[in-house]
């Protein structure tokens, strides 16, 4: 923890704010506070309701308007708002996550980001999904907050760079009914219902969305359907409520493209080189909330659930195209104590508690034909992994918040976690096939583990240091510690000669300065970090699960809203970063990792800026700009993407009290972009992005 003490000099981001920071201070001090200001409340960093400009830290806050107008068709579109975030639309509802950080593949790397629904994780620790977003119904959040930088403290396994956390509508803040059909291009139809009922003492609502989608690439359609429903209930100052969520997809999967700038061909990035592929996945999460004041400074709160997942999906990807099967079904409980003492000081502390147990299967249907003749010979028909993973996690954690000398205060958190896997392998040991018989003298590709159980013990922390400059600015310090237990894909489904993953959590350290606060009409939050993660897990040369990486993340973010009339404002938002390794190894493919280049995925320029003109008291428009900057899409840094830039615009007309028109025109250019830049086995890939498209919607509402 001595990194957390000295900020290198070197490092641009943490020393180009410290001298901006500086420069501001005399200004800031001379303002005065906005009359009538409403202070923006978050929930991400504690769990519990706090305002945004106490938070010492990065959260960028998606409100329930902009949720509605965006009406994403894929979570990207509305996510990829807050600063530093860039989610990668691959087919149909998968995705890959960038969130202060490269975007991440492979099977364990989904475990560096914390997907949350009400402030409680989507998904047991040990068995996550890198497309898993598709799971929560971000199309009717009330708000959706994303949290930049570890917060590791509060949430344990997980969150290292960053989490999204989707804020399901109470009953109580829901209208009575509310309607709303959409229509777009490729037989593109969706459903939004909700209803909700309000008492003096108990308020119950739900929301559903159905969606139906053609496809606009070859036989790329998909089925899918949300539903949440909350019900709170009050007595005396006690408060408790359920909240359900499910969620049903059945999707086309298309495939890469390949081929240098194959995006660029109309014909070719419509087309879909997998039409066999596919993905059908269920979820079903349960969560209880008791919130209980004990006293006048003291408050519980009790977060019950249960959680249960499956899903099987064609692995068009890897020779001999197998089928996962997966699931999960998980129990906790996650606990919070508030209180005030001695001269003013909060305390947070609580127990978190999980037990999981999680599965996975993996058949090839048939003899492998679609590969090089040796590499076909490793891949035999039948069953290549069937296991089952049982876990444990416990923790306790805590943090103090110290207001001192006026407008002081200081930050000190500490948590303890324990994780616990329990592996049971229901097939022969070994690289074998399922019969026993080997593939060669080399064995099987795949290689299944004896029965073993792993645990991990992991402390994460936090220090932090604000100060509030003539009430509407706060300036703060921060040094975190976050980590992520190695994922039970990563420990148990292992390849070649390696019957043995012996790997380490991975674990991040982080500085971070920022400022954030108003002047007048221009809102403002800036922020620079630098952060060092070692243990990075990857897949070596002979195709071993390693845990010896390490790698560097230095940058700034920024954003801006300026409302200079009642009817105009101007928002912009956007981060550069530099992602590089700091490891030299040859690894999987036979890429050559060398310390200084950058981290594939990882463009150093991401900005978006977004115009709202009310141009009618009934009407208002949105002109929004995204730009993804060049990046490198291999680790030797030798062939690259050269980024995009995207116009969307978005039209609102209030028609009456009830009655609500909203036209998207996406892609407003017609440009032609990838998703997603890839090269592998010597060539160029891509998820091409779709063209100019148009959605029309009518909603109507009543209180």
């Amino acid at each position: 923890m001595n990194r957390f003490i000295i900020m290198r000099a070197s490092r641009f981001g943490s020393t180009a704010l410290l001298g901006c920071s500086a420069l501001f201070i005399s200004t800031l001090q001379a303002a005065d506070r906005t009359s009538g200001r409403v202070e923006e409340v978050v929930v991400t960093g504690t769990r519990e309701a706090e305002q945004l400009r106490d938070f010492a830290g990065s959260i960028s806050l998606v409100k329930g308007n902009d949720v509605t107008v965006v009406g994403s068709t894929h979570h990207s579109e509305i996510m990829n708002r807050a600063p530093g975030t860039m989610i990668q639309r691959n087919s149909g509802e998968e995705s890959l996550t960038a969130i202060r950080s490269p975007v991440l593949s492979g099977p364990g790397s989904c475990g560096t980001f914390l997907f949350l629904e009400n402030s409680v994780p989507i998904r047991p620790t040990g068995f996550c999904n890198v497309n898993e977003l598709f799971e929560v119904n971000s199309e009717q959040a009330s708000s959706i907050e994303v949290l930049r930088g570890p917060a590791g403290v509060i949430y344990g396994s997980g969150a290292m760079h960053g989490a999204i956390n989707v804020i399901s509508a109470q009953p109580g803040d829901m209208p009575a009914r509310s309607l709303a059909l959409e229509g777009g291009p490729d037989e593109y139809y969706r459903g939004k219902l909700g209803l909700s009922h309000k008492s003096d003492a108990t308020d119950i609502g739900g929301v559903v969305v159905a969606s139906h989608d053609g496809g606009w690439r070859d036989s790329s359609g998909l089925e899918e359907q949300k539903l949440n429903v909350g019900l709170t209930h009050r007595r005396g100052e006690a408060q408790m409520g359920l909240d359900l969520a499910a969620t049903n997809l059945n999707q086309e999967t298309a495939g890469f493209i390949q081929g240098f700038n194959a995006y660029r061909n109309e014909a070719i990035a419509k087309s879909n080189p997998n039409p066999e592929a596919y993905r059908d996945a269920y979820a079903v999460r349960l969560t209880g909330r008791y919130e209980q004041p004990l006293n006048d400074t003291m408050q519980l709160a009790v977060r019950p659930y249960a959680r249960y997942s499956r899903m099987d999906f064609l692995q068009h990807f890897l020779i001999g195209k197998p089928l996962e099967e997966n699931g999960q079904e998980s129990v906790g409980v996650l606990t919070a104590l508030d209180f005030t003492a001695f001269n003013n000081t909060r305390f947070l502390t609580g127990v978190d508690v999980e037990f999981a147990q999680g599965f996975l299967k993996e058949t090839q249907p048939g003899p492998a034909t679609d590969g090089a003749p040796a590499a076909n010979a490793i891949r035999p028909a039948g069953k290549h992994y069937d296991y089952r993973v049982d876990s444990r996690v416990a923790a306790v954690y805590g943090q103090v918040e110290q207001p001192f000398a006026q407008r002081w205060k200081a930050i000190g958190g500490v948590r303890y976690e324990y994780v616990d896997y329990e592996y049971d392998n229901r097939m022969i040991a070994g690289n074998t096939r399922e019969d026993g018989t080997t593939c060669g003298a080399g064995g099987c590709l795949y290689n299944r583990p004896a029965d073993r159980s792993d645990d991990f013990s992991n402390v994460t922390s936090k220090l932090g240091l604000s100060y509030e400059i003539a009430d509407d600015h706060t300036l703060y310090l921060t040094a975190t510690r976050g980590y992520r237990a190695p994922d039970t894909s990563e420990l148990y489904r292992l390849q070649r000669q390696q019957s043995i993953a012996d790997l380490d959590a991975e674990r991040l350290d982080s500085i971070e300065l920022g400022a954030r606060g108003f002047f007048g009409p221009l809102s403002y939050s800036l922020a620079a970090f630098t952060m060092d993660k070692d243990n990075v897990i990857f897949r070596d040369s002979n195709g071993f699960n390693v845990s010896d990486g390490r790698t560097e993340h230095d940058g700034v973010e920024y954003e801006f809203s300026w409302a200079p009339l009642e009817t105009l404002s101007v928002a912009l938002a956007g981060t550069y970063a530099e992602h590089t390794y700091d490891f030299d190894r040859v690894i999987e493919q036979g890429e050559t990792i060398v310390a200084g280049r950058d981290v594939d995925t990882a463009p150093r320029h991401i900005n978006t800026a977004r115009l709202n003109w009310s141009f009618l008291p009934s009407a208002a428009a949105e002109l929004e700009w995204v730009s993804v900057g060049k990046y490198f899409v291999d680790a030797s840094n030798s062939n690259e993407y050269g980024g995009h830039d995207l116009l969307n615009v978005r039209v609102s007309w209030q028609a009456t009290d009830n009655w609500r028109a909203l036209v998207r025109l996406n892609n407003v250019t017609d440009r032609a972009y990838a998703d997603r830049a890839d090269f592998a086995f010597g060539n160029y890939r891509y998820f091409p992005g779709r063209g100019r498209t148009l959605f029309v919607e009518v909603r109507y509402e009543t209180e």
